[in-house]
């Protein structure tokens, strides 16, 4: 008589396994997500307790451990290697995650070809798209070289045994929710297919000293596809923003065993694929004459200095209550902004509209970025231009101070290499670098009041 397989009801958001089928899932709370898998029996023979470790395997002292640098070769882009740490470690995976269009492939091809022309092995296996369509794209490209193989395969076992014969040095999946297990009764892209393939390719690049790129999928929500477990294996998650129609991406580190996560690498859409964008502050600068609400802010990525040029538009409105919108700056510090310039500044802006958009498509998530906001929105709201050439920056507090920002030398020099001659900043961070900068005048500011006279002088 056949033995009765056993299932469980796990989650395809979170991985949460029940007994039973949950309309909710009690894990993360989403609807109808638990979905029936085969649970693969266990194995109960115990060998894990009895077989012998060696010396290099037994628990030693740290402090006995051997440190020595990682070699690490580069993907033939500069952004890519600066968000990677300095380049592609041997043994590493990385996942690289975006939404339909961005440009995952066009990239991960571009490397593969800027690998294989450096004299290194790489494999392409694709899950989507036939070899032919691998060609085409990659003769739009220009990205052939013999060294680049590809294979068009969804199974691991398969794909496993390519990798002991060709032996590459750079592995790509593209996608991992096409690529299965056989001995997995579950359907490619679930739970755990994914977790099971993952775990699969990780020992594969541990073991043989492979780097593997694996691109995935993103959700409508802009989250990765599938279990969370996946970014937990990995070593690098890497996210593509941008819109399709968009001109230009940016690649974000999330996560990173080898480098840091506040690196941002910016690349532009052309015909033959995404190209680096090595100055990025010339990008996201306009060429006209600024109007009101419009102010450039300095913000620091990681170690890259970037400009951005920011719009605010404030607007009376008979509405109740009014709109506050803002794809580039977090609503809920947007609306603490305008309740200090509401109280400390007595700007009647209870009754108006706001919008707020930053050149470019960039997002800024940092605090030295309040005090551009507050300048771009009183400047809007008052019609009046700023001071010529002025850059504003510093971080406001809840009283309406104006309090110092890391790193304040470093966006000065970006924004005197670009021609800029004024600098509204903290006044910690001015008793600081005064006398320390020349070429360009800098403005201390203890509060967002004394901010707005220093940026918008009278005539």
């Amino acid at each position: 008589m056949p033995k009765k397989r056993k299932t469980a009801y796990v989650c395809q958001e979170c991985g949460y396994e029940a007994v039973k089928w949950l309309g909710r899932c009690p894990g993360c709370g989403a609807w109808n997500s638990m979905v029936e898998e085969v649970v693969a029996p266990e194995s109960t023979d115990g060998r894990g307790l009895r077989l012998g470790l060696s010396d290099a395997q037994k628990p030693r002292p740290i402090s006995e451990v051997e440190v020595e640098d990682l070699p690490r070769f580069s993907t033939g882009s500069q952004e890519l290697d600066r968000v990677l740490g300095g380049g592609v470690i041997p043994g590493s995976m990385v996942l690289i995650v975006g939404d339909p269009g961005v440009g995952k492939s066009s990239l991960t091809l571009k490397v593969c070809a800027n690998t294989a022309r450096n004299g290194k092995k790489v494999l392409y296996v694709t899950g989507e798209e036939s070899t032919r369509q691998v060609r085409m794209r990659a003769d739009r490209l220009d990205a052939l070289a013999d060294s680049l193989l590809v294979v068009s395969e969804t199974n691991l076992e398969t794909i496993e045994a390519h990798v002991s014969n060709v032996k590459p040095d750079l592995l790509v999946i593209d996608s991992i929710q096409t690529i299965f297990r056989p001995d997995v009764q579950s359907a490619p892209g679930s739970v755990s297919q994914v977790r099971e393939c993952s775990v699969d390719l990780l020992r594969i690049a541990k073991s043989n000293g492979i780097a593997v790129f694996v691109i995935g999928h993103v959700t409508k929500e802009g989250n990765l596809a599938g279990p969370r477990v996946l970014e937990h294996i990995v070593d690098t998650v890497l996210y593509f923003e941008g819109e399709r129609n968009a001109e230009y991406r940016v690649l974000r580190a999330v996560k990173n065993r080898f480098g840091s996560t506040n690196e941002l690498g910016l690349f532009e859409m052309r015909e033959v694929g995404l190209v680096d964008v090595p100055d990025a502050s010339k990008l996201f600068l306009s060429d006209r004459e600024a109007d009101s609400g419009t102010v450039v802010i300095p913000t620091v990525e990681g170690t890259r200095p970037l400009l951005v040029e920011l719009q605010a538009l404030v607007a009376p409105t008979p509405y109740v209550p009014p709109r506050r919108t803002s794809d580039a700056v977090d609503i809920k510090s947007l609306q603490l902004l305008l309740a200090v310039l509401e109280k400390r500044v007595h700007l009647s802006l209870g009754t108006c509209d706001v919008y707020v958009k930053v050149a470019g498509g960039i997002k800024i998530d940092e605090p030295a970025a309040d005090l551009g906001i507050c300048v771009a929105m009183a400047s809007s709201f008052a019609n009046r231009l700023l001071r010529p050439k002025t850059i504003v920056f510093g971080e406001v507090g809840l009283s309406g101070e104006v309090r110092a920002v890391g790193q304040a030398d470093i966006r000065i020099h970006e924004a005197k290499r670009l021609g800029f001659q004024h600098v509204v900043l903290p006044m910690k961070n001015y008793s600081q670098l005064k006398g320390e900068i020349r070429g360009i005048r800098l403005y201390g500011a203890e509060t967002v009041g004394d901010a707005l006279k220093l940026a918008m002088p009278r005539r």
